[in-house]
């Protein structure tokens, strides 16, 4: 059997460092001193739908929003002012990654916030009102509010807010569903997952969107906004902040064996081979286990994880299963049954889409296996959480006889194409 050794190398994030904000130049003002350039106004509602919208009614929904903004919001000396009425303040451009920066003006029994994406929110409210200590309220601001009870981040992590009169700084950095908040200097919340408090309440509930506008929320009381600036993520930093968070660097040694020849293993870097294909997989065999590794696809690429692989037969049937990983936007695979998207359980239980990066840029993924359970991460947005021991319902009828394995190999399973896969960690849980 070929054998090829490789040590896979998880980098850390050498040079970021999350409690030191960027340089003041970094960031594009939202607010340009003297009007509402660049804001619609918009209230509690799904971003999914009014974002799904046709062009025209789009734009009719933003230009409709208009009268009411002007009603409530006004700019004095340089600060925007809101009489804690009326729609929320909500930038005409959505946002994917991002650092925010602002800073905030509150009074009494005022409750306001900082919609993410469109997704309620950062809670900024009144922390001395005793009607909503039962709230959270005696607790502080720059929690996540909308969070399920008892979730990390629902809750500051110390109470940072102060007193009436003075301005309150805000940072707010926000990669795939995770958010860190620092609140006048101190971390109130640290890397915690943000819910989609639109979907909270059903069975599969869905990640929040890839990308979406700010909001300035308010009501109950006047508010004044300044200084409000952001600093788009690109992947390379976004990649790096997810992999500081959570894992240790750490570099992992095992030996690749199967189909090696079908790979180029350079610099650290495994590559099927183009128009060649078929399985690697760790010499070392995994029960319980998680993985977190970067790749990148060619247009149209498409690879996939083995999990639980036995050594031989195809890794979607024999093995635990196939976890899809596949250039969404091809063309050529836009009809494909919804179970053979990127991060789906081939064939059995489908991922949800619209979290991989353009391709030829790198993805960051994490798949965590514990029993018959998969939990599938993609750019810091949780994509599948599936329990194969409960699918009955098969793509095609066709059965997979290995979903119940124990244990088995890690494998990359390929299909002919330039797939790329680097900073690979195995850890056994």
């Amino acid at each position: 059997m070929n054998m090829k050794h490789m040590t896979c190398i998880l980098i850390g994030c050498a040079g970021v460092v999350l409690s030191t904000p960027a340089a003041a130049e970094d960031f594009t003002p939202l607010f340009n001193g003297s009007d509402l350039a660049g804001w619609w106004g918009c209230k509690t509602e799904d971003p999914a739908i009014w974002m799904a919208l046709p062009a025209d009614m789009l734009t009719a929904k933003k230009q409709a929003s208009q009268k009411d903004i002007h009603a409530h919001w006004r700019v004095e000396d340089g600060v925007l002012v809101n009489d804690g009425k009326g729609l929320y303040l909500t930038t005409e451009k959505n946002y994917t990654d991002f650092e925010l920066m602002l800073e905030y003006k509150t009074v009494a029994r005022a409750d306001s916030g900082v919609y993410l994406r469109g997704i309620p929110q950062v809670q900024i409210w009144d922390s001395t009102e005793e009607k909503k200590f039962k709230l959270g309220a005696d607790k502080g601001s720059g929690g996540l509010w909308n969070n399920p009870q008892g979730s990390k981040g629902k809750d500051p992590l110390v109470r940072a807010d102060k007193p009436f009169g003075e301005w309150n700084t805000l940072r707010i950095l926000m990669i795939g569903e995770y958010v860190t908040v620092h609140l006048n200097g101190q971390l109130v919340v640290d890397h915690a997952r943000m819910h989609n408090y639109f979907n909270r309440k059903k069975k599969a509930p869905l990640p929040i969107p890839r990308s979406g506008p700010i909001q300035l929320q308010t009501h109950g009381g006047a508010i004044s906004w300044r200084n409000i600036g952001i600093r788009e993520i690109n992947s390379t930093e976004a990649n790096g902040l997810l992999a500081s968070k959570g894992w240790k660097s750490e570099a992992t040694s095992f030996d690749w064996i199967g189909a090696t020849n079908n790979y180029d293993f350079i610099d650290e870097t495994i590559q099927c081979k183009k128009g060649r294909g078929g399985t690697i997989f760790t010499d070392t065999q995994y029960a319980d286990f998680a993985v977190r590794f970067e790749f990148k696809l060619p247009p149209g690429g498409n690879n996939g994880l083995a999990l639980r692989y036995p050594g031989h037969g195809n890794p979607a049937y024999v093995g635990m299963c196939e976890l899809q990983i596949l250039d969404n936007t091809a063309k050529k695979y836009e009809k494909l049954d919804e179970r053979q998207y990127h991060g789906s359980a081939y064939g059995m239980v489908p991922a949800h889409r619209g979290y991989l990066r353009p391709v030829g840029e790198w993805n960051f993924q994490t798949v965590e296996v514990v029993g018959p359970k998969i939990k599938v991460e993609l750019n810091g947005t949780h994509i599948l959480e599936a329990d194969l021991s409960t699918v009955t319902d098969y793509m095609a009828d066709k059965k997979h006889p290995g979903k119940a394995l124990k244990k088995g190999h890690f494998g990359f399973a390929g299909h002919n194409d330039p797939v790329t896969f680097r900073n690979i960690v195995i850890k056994e849980l």
